[in-house]
Formats: C-alpha cells, sequence, structure tokens
C-alpha cells in the first residue's frame, strides 16, 4: 500500500514540526513517522500515528521502511563525524532508490547559500550527499535550511552566567526559526515541484553576533560582554571554561564555521520561505528575543555533552 508521506527524525527537533503539520493537515492514512529507535514506536501509535523503524546503520531496516513510500523526508544524522554521515546517507539514498521512492526531500544546511564550495566542516558531509543524490537517479530536492535561530546559545558559547563571549568572527548569520522551518518544509513537500533542484529556506534577517547579544541584554537586563578573538583565543578561552564540558576538539571544528560566517557562507537569505508561508518568518530578533522572554535562562541541549546535565538544568531553569 503507497504511503504518500514517510518523515524521518520525526522525534527530532526538525522532524517532529514537519510531522506536526502533517497531523494537523492530512488524513492520517496519507503518513508515517520514522525514528531510529524502536522504543519510539509506542508514543507514535499512541496518537494514531503509523510507525517505521529507520536505522540508517542498517541497510535492511531501510529497505523495509521504504516500501510504498512516495515523498520521503530525509532528516540528516546528528553526527559532526563527516565520514560517517556520508556512510550513512549512501546506505539512506541506496535505500530509497531500491524501493523505487518517488521524491527524497532531504534536508541539508545553508552555509554557502546556493553554492556549493563551503568549506564549512559541518557542510561537508550535505554536499557529499547533494552529490550522491544527483548521481544515484532518484528524484530529489535538497533543502538548504537556514541555521537554527535556536541555537544562537551554541553558537555564542553563552549560558545564563556567561558574562563575557569570545568569537572569532562577528559575520553575519541568517539566523531562522527551527519551528517555521518546520512548517514550511511540510509545506513545500505538500506542494510538490523542485525536483532535482537545491532550494534554500531562510529567514530574512541576517544577524551579527554583536546584535545578538544586545538582544540578550536588551531583553534579560544583562550585560554581557562580546569579544572577537583569535581562532586559537576561542579554542583555549572557551574550552577551559566551558559549563557544557565540551572538549578542545569541539570549538577546533567550530573554527571552520566562524571562518565561513567571515566569508560570508552564512549570510545569504531567500523569499522561498515567506513564498511558502505566506508571511514573512520571523526575525532572529523576534526569536531571541521570545525565547528569553519566555524563559530568561533559555539553554540549547547542544550546548552540553552530558544529556542528563542539559535535562536537569533544563527541568530546574
Amino acid at each position: 500500500m503507497a504511503l504518500k508521506y514517510l518523515i524521518t527524525g520525526a522525534t527530532g527537533g526538525l522532524g517532529s514540526r514537519v510531522l506536526d503539520y502533517l497531523v494537523a493537515n492530512v488524513p492520517s492514512s496519507e503518513y508515517a513517522a520514522a525514528s531510529s529507535r524502536e522504543s519510539s514506536r509506542q508514543q507514535f501509535e499512541d496518537r494514531g500515528i503509523a510507525f517505521r523503524l529507520v536505522e540508517y546503520d542498517d541497510p535492511k531496516s531501510l529497505d523495509a521502511a521504504f516500501v510504498g513510500v512516495e515523498n520521503l523526508f530525509f532528516v540528516s544524522t546528528n553526527t559532526f563525524d563527516v565520514e560517517k554521515r556520508t556512510r550513512q546517507h549512501r546506505n539512506f539514498i541506496d535505500a530509497a532508490k531500491k524501493a523505487g521512492v518517488k521524491h527524497v526531500w532531504y534536508t541539508s544546511l545553508a552555509f554557502g547559500g546556493f553554492k556549493s564550495d563551503s568549506t564549512v566542516d559541518v557542510q561537508k558531509a550535505h554536499l557529499e550527499t547533494e552529490k550522491m543524490l544527483k548521481s544515484s537517479g532518484v528524484t530529489f530536492t535538497s533543502i538548504r535550511e537556514g541555521i537554527y535561530t535556536e541555537a544562537f546559545p551554541l553558537f555564542l558559547g553563552w549560558y545564563p552566567n556567561t558574562q563575557t563571549v569570545y568569537i572569532p568572527s562577528d559575520g553575519p548569520v541568517a539566523f531562522t526559526s527551527r519551528t517555521e522551518l518546520g512548517e514550511a518544509n511540510a509545506r513545500l513537500m505538500m506542494r510538490g515541484g523542485f525536483e532535482n533542484e537545491i532550494v534554500l529556506l531562510t529567514a530574512q534577517e541576517a544577524i551579527t553576533f554583536a546584535q545578538m547579544v544586545n538582544v540578550i541584554n536588551k531583553t534579560t537586563q544583562r550585560n554581557v560582554k562580546l569579544e572577537v578573538v583569535s581562532s586559537s583565543q576561542y579554542v583555549q578561552l572557551n574550552a577551559a571554561r566551558d559549563e557544557g564540558e565540551k572538549p578542545a576538539a569541539f570549538f577546533e571544528t567550530l573554527v571552520s564555521w566562524y571562518d565561513g560566517i567571515t566569508n560570508g557562507d552564512a549570510s545569504a537569505t531567500h523569499p522561498l520561505m515567506a513564498e511558502i508561508l505566506g508571511r514573512d518568518p520571523k526575525t532572529a530578533t523576534q526569536v531571541v528575543r521570545d525565547l528569553l522572554t519566555e524563559n530568561r535562562n533559555y539553554i540549547w541541549h547542544q550546548n552540553y555533552t552530558d544529556p542528563a546535565k542539559y535535562a536537569a538544568i533544563k527541568l530546574n531553569a
């Protein structure tokens, strides 16, 4: 039996929001949720949502899950290991082709805008995946997602008690609301088209980190300071004081992100998201202000090495 939409990463921040939009707008027979954890099955089936197990390292699970799927929402795996992510994505694309999936919608990243020459470390696997999609023969759309505004604490190395932010670049970033990206991705997939194309979904404002710190200060009455330092100082200062206990290697990886930001890789905006939503997306200024108004001690999970520590802090925030 054909399945119109299969949403992978359905327990994640983006995939869950895509699924929520489908739940609210299309018949339940047309979609299913997919996750790499069998333990997630119950939470979806309790909501009347069909579930399929999708383990990117297990081609057999992919073969079984993709049978009869028309539109496959392909959420990239959650790892900064470029080689591992590329291998997992190759398994995914091979299985989609084998199953005869009609259209793969891939969640790429917006570093570099429409160009494909970004040297940002996290973008490398996305560019390689786009190459694999093109050579596979499957019909695809690569959705280069605006960098999540909600992740601003990670980019700033900011925690509620942080007094000074040290970064190696203060270039502009077209930060984009993950919540609105979920809706935009769902609407885009439901609309169809854009076969074998790269699209860019972003808000309409590019904001500097200094401007973002100003929003933090105005919204929470803090006096956070920002200092632009060398790359080596950035790694040294942040690794030595990081409340999330991330190692120096993590910050060394992020240096390439900031190099890309300096080169303008994160500043591109495009009107497609506004067109798809039928309204202007929220600006980064609006989103950060709203998040901090709701909770002046807002935190972001990727800022913490230990998920249990993040959960405990969030619970007590």
